[in-house]
């Protein structure tokens, strides 16, 4: 690679550069974003499987069909089944379509892999949603590294105006 950059400088007489983001690639494999299944729902087309978390916390596969593979960590030795995993945000937030994941029962866990890039930096407060914690597991223990939003945290940027009160 070196060659054809002194190549082409030699030639042109211009001088190349050559940037990486490597975030993802670094961090992706290290992070999983874990949801518990609270509903499942058959219909004639498929079987949804609702989760207590949406595009809010993971917005990748909604934004831009980022895959993400995803295992039921709770129920791993059952039989697989197609689901289409969605999240509990009103709008249009799945998570992912005719995927073969082992029976997912209500209550189970669901591991969402290579979630550490862009899980958290990418989340928000979307319908007034709270953000969950996060935690690093180092030597097999765990530790709490951001906690989980709290009612006030939607809150604590907003200021109250006395002027602009509405009068009854």
């Amino acid at each position: 690679m070196a060659q054809a950059f002194n190549n082409y400088e030699k030639e042109t007489g211009k001088k190349l550069q050559v940037w990486f983001e490597p975030g993802k690639y670094l961090v992706s494999q290290s992070g999983y974003f874990v949801v518990k299944a609270n509903v499942i729902k058959q219909t004639p087309a498929t079987v949804f499987a609702g989760v207590n978390s949406g595009f809010n916390h993971l917005i990748r596969p909604m934004m831009y069909e980022a895959y993400h593979h995803i295992e039921n960590i709770s129920n791993n030795n059952a039989p697989e089944r197609i689901y289409t995993v969605v999240g509990n945000i009103c709008e249009t937030d799945t998570f992912a379509w005719d995927r073969k994941i082992t029976e997912i029962r209500e209550g189970d866990y669901l591991v969402f892999y290579n979630a550490g890039a862009y899980g958290f930096e990418m989340s928000s407060n979307f319908n007034s949603r709270l953000k969950p914690a996060e935690v690093l597991v180092k030597d097999g223990k765990p530790h709490l590294i951001r906690k989980r939003d709290v009612f006030e945290d939607l809150l604590r940027n907003q200021v109250i105006n006395e002027k602009l009160k509405m009068k009854n």
